[in-house]
């Protein structure tokens, strides 16, 4: 189905969608989350849904999520929109169910509902991670149609010195001091080697899996991961990067969901994907690409300047192990 989206950030999007819902609008409210996107909670007749406006074409990213809720926690896509063809201001919109939950970093901040042991609520999350992995492609590299055909790739252990080196280039200036971006650059230079032995991994991989992206609940005595979401950055290659991502800031979070994260996470791994001794550390050094990218982010963005503190560390201390 498809329909047009009006004017960016007037009501018209919304009463556009709902017609092509066949529904009509009652109330609108805007919801934190989405880097290139604004999303909405949208109330209508007849219940609620999720509304994305803005961003790439969605079209890609629902075929992933589609793919993806067959082995874990997913939004269904009720309607995907393109951009209308001609009009600039008019957004691609995605249109996805509403799934009750709590964000997983309100919990991890103590400001969501208590629940079992924080341990279980890691080793929960680490399953479902773990379950992405299950999907399988042809090689690593990124989707370029709906279809989910993957682009090949040069070896990520050939690209990462260079794509760190482009990003350092785009860091706003009093991010990183000099001697700091030299470091980085040495440093990924370094350890890119060992991704050598991933660079055949071609397994689902979320890519944004961080406590914003997931919704949970506890029902009966345990935590459930209620939802996966935001999957517009999806790729193929190693399962590992979105265990490090998830633990990117891991400092932040308590002890006990982090060693339950761990557990989960290794102990339910794709049975034809064995894995590898040293995961936590590959999954680190292929979380250098992203720490790379999220330090050029404009001045005075949170998640910047998180990961400028985290490269700091690594440079002083190495990449943990």
């Amino acid at each position: 189905m498809t329909a047009r989206v009006t004017a960016p950030g007037t009501s018209d999007e919304i009463h556009t969608i709902a017609e092509a819902l066949g529904s009509r609008v009652l109330a609108t409210r805007r919801l934190a989350g989405g880097f290139s996107h604004e999303t909405c909670l949208v109330t209508l007749a007849d219940g609620q849904v999720v509304v994305r406006l803005g961003g790439p074409d969605p079209a890609i990213e629902a075929a992933v999520m589609a793919t993806a809720r067959r082995h874990v926690p997913v939004p269904e896509v009720l309607l995907v929109l393109p951009a209308a063809a001609g009009e600039p201001a008019a957004r691609p919109a995605m249109v996805i169910e509403y799934v009750s939950g709590t964000p997983l970093e309100q919990v991890l901040a103590a400001d969501g509902p208590a629940g079992p042991p924080l341990s279980d609520l890691g080793a929960e999350v680490g399953r479902v991670v773990a379950g992405i992995g299950t999907v399988a492609y042809d090689r690593p590299g990124f989707f370029i149609d709906e279809q989910l055909t993957v682009r090949g790739e040069r070896p990520w252990s050939t690209q990462l010195p260079e794509v760190a080196a482009s990003c350092l280039a785009g860091v706003p200036e009093g991010r990183l001091d000099p001697a700091i971006r030299d470091g980085w650059r040495e440093l990924c230079a370094v350890h890119a080697p060992a991704l050598s032995a991933v660079d055949g991994h071609a397994r689902l991989v979320h890519a944004d899996v961080n406590p914003k992206n997931i919704l949970v609940s506890s029902d009966g005595g345990r935590w459930q991961v209620a939802a996966v979401l935001d999957w517009e950055f999806g790729y193929a290659g190693c399962p590992y990067a979105d265990a490090a991502n998830m633990l990117r800031f891991g400092a932040d979070y308590p002890a006990e969901f982090v060693d339950g994260f761990r557990s989960g996470f290794a102990g339910h791994q794709p049975a034809d994907l064995p894995l590898a001794a040293d995961w936590a550390y590959l999954g680190r050094v292929l979380d250098m690409f992203a720490l790379s990218d999220l330090v050029t982010r404009p001045a005075g963005n949170p998640v910047a300047d998180q990961a400028a503190e985290v490269i700091r560390h690594w440079v002083a201390d190495g990449v943990p192990a």
